[in-house]
């Protein structure tokens, strides 16, 4: 595959207090620049894939920096929008999930909540363009967001241009008056490559899922996850028939402080599991699932077998809850000699 991988998405600030240390008296509150989209980005561009980001954010200082370092990290900022007056930011205390309650958001009003139908011009942004990606994280902003979001994928299909969306389901972030599966199916039409799990596919497209399922609860058999993780990917597909490729993750608490993992790829007919992957203790869960997505375009864009496709994705993820950012810094090789391993 030939031309840019486009991630579209809010630019944030994340601010990680470590509560379990003294960060007032110390006057320490560490932060990352990130986003889910711009995780993406940030992984393709340093496994040298070409790699675009658009979100748009306030003309000053700071955000000019933060378009510096981007592009001292290969990736094109070309058609980032320079509008509007704030740059979003949440909080999140050091070794919490995003799906925690702890998280905290700031992001109201900002620059990228502010974009509108005709705010961007997707004809020009895409002349390039061979990859589109983004996540359900957008839509759940605003009804203008979610607009545009589907405005974007019309034009990227009349176009030919491969488009992947991560069903991220941030619960706070929810509340225009519609709920996810009001608004999600309708930009699931135009997409190519769908990722997330069981219960957010659930949640955001109304695929069915069985009882059990319902209490989130991590206790069940893995051979009941893969029959779900297949009935839904085939649900998936008949229904949005554009798209080629379902995947899911398995991520769950192990011990006090662990993970074990695992994730499935669903192409054509067939579903492909992963190896699993299991620690006892991890760094930082921000960005692994963004690591994941990143790793299936690098696979699909790079042409490998869908199952080495998944290896990848699946190590790269397991390997970013080691790395204390929101972005992984592991190169290609890196990922190839841990699975060599």
């Amino acid at each position: 595959m030939q031309g840019k991988v486009l991630s579209f998405g809010e630019l944030l600030l994340r601010i990680c207090p470590d509560i379990e240390q003294n960060w007032i008296e110390q006057h320490q509150l560490p932060f990352y620049v990130g986003g889910a989209e711009l995780n993406v980005a940030t992984a393709l561009a340093l496994w040298n894939v070409p790699s675009s980001y658009l979100s748009a954010v306030p003309q000053n200082a700071i955000c000019e920096s933060i378009d510096q370092y981007l592009q001292r990290k290969n990736i094109d900022t070309t058609s980032m929008q320079w509008t509007g007056d704030r740059l979003g930011i949440y909080y999140l205390p050091k070794g919490k999930d995003l799906k925690n309650a702890a998280v905290i958001y700031d992001r109201a009003h900002s620059s990228f909540a502010s974009l509108k139908i005709g705010s961007i011009d997707w004809h020009q942004v895409f002349a390039d363009v061979k990859w589109f990606h983004f996540s359900a994280i957008c839509p759940a902003i605003s009804q203008e967001i979610a607009d545009l979001c589907l405005e974007a994928v019309q034009v990227a299909q009349e176009k030919g241009i491969f488009v992947s969306l991560d069903l991220n389901y941030r619960s706070k972030l929810w509340k225009y008056g519609k709920a996810p599966k009001e608004v999600m199916p309708e930009i699931a039409k135009h997409c190519n490559l769908i990722m997330g799990n069981i219960w957010a596919a659930h949640q955001m497209l109304d695929t069915k899922l069985d009882g059990q399922f319902l209490t989130q609860d991590s206790g069940y058999k893995d051979e009941d996850l893969l029959t779900q993780a297949l009935e839904t990917s085939q649900e998936i597909i008949a229904t949005y028939p554009r798209c080629q490729y379902v995947a899911n993750t398995f991520r769950f608490d192990y011990q006090l402080k662990g993970i074990r993992y695992y994730t499935t790829l669903f192409d054509k007919d067939n579903l492909i599991r992963s190896k699993e992957y299991i620690s006892e203790d991890i760094l930082d869960k921000v960005g692994s699932g963004d690591c994941f997505m990143a790793g299936l375009i690098y696979g699909l864009y790079s042409n490998l077998p869908p199952k080495e496709t998944l290896e990848f994705a699946t190590l790269a993820a397991f390997d970013k809850l080691f790395i204390a950012s929101d972005a992984t810094t592991s190169t290609v090789e890196d990922i190839k000699k841990r699975m060599r391993a």
